[in-house]
C-alpha cells in the first residue's frame, strides 16, 4: 500500500488530522452552547455518557475513557457531585475502590443531554445523506482499527 502523504508535499492545514482537531473543536464548542441551560460543561457531559445506563466505573476508568488526568477527574467529578448528578460509592465486591455512578437526577436529566447532543449533531451532519454520515462513521472506525 503506498503512502497517502508525502513529507515534502505534506500541508499540515489540511491534513486529516487538523481537519478533525477542528471539527471535535467545534463540535464540543457546540456542545457546550447546546448544554448551558443544563449547567453541565461538554467534558461533563461525557463522563455521564460513560456513566449513562446504570453503569457504573472507577475514577481511572473514566479517566482513560475521556484522556483525563486524575486530577482533572477528580474535579470534574467533584462538580458532578455538587450538581446532584453523580455519586462516589464504595465497590461492593472491594470496598478499597471507589466507584462512581449516575443519581436519580443524573438519569433524569440524560434523555435531554443526548436530545441536546444529537440536535448538534444534526447541525453539523446538514447537508449530507444518511449513507454519507455511515461512510463517514465506517471510514471512522477504519482509522481507529490502524491506530
Amino acid at each position: 500500500m503506498s503512502a497517502i502523504y508525502d513529507p515534502k508535499t505534506f500541508d499540515p492545514s489540511t491534513s486529516i488530522g487538523r481537519l478533525m482537531t477542528m471539527v471535535k473543536g467545534a463540535l464540543m464548542d457546540a456542545l457546550e452552547g447546546e448544554l448551558a441551560p443544563f449547567d453541565i460543561t461538554a467534558a461533563q457531559f461525557v463522563v455521564i455518557v460513560n456513566l449513562a445506563g446504570g453503569a457504573t466505573a472507577s475514577p481511572s476508568t473514566l479517566c482513560r475513557g475521556v484522556s483525563y488526568d486524575p486530577g482533572a477527574m477528580t474535579r470534574m467529578i467533584d462538580r458532578l457531585e455538587r450538581k446532584k448528578l453523580v455519586r462516589r460509592v464504595r465497590s461492593p465486591q472491594d470496598r478499597r475502590k471507589v466507584i462512581v455512578e449516575l443519581t436519580s437526577e443524573g438519569k433524569a436529566v440524560y434523555p435531554e443531554l443526548i436530545a441536546g447532543a444529537v440536535r448538534v449533531l444534526n447541525r453539523f451532519m446538514q447537508g449530507f445523506s444518511k449513507s454519507e454520515v455511515r461512510q463517514l462513521e465506517d471510514l471512522l472506525h477504519r482509522m481507529l482499527a490502524n491506530a
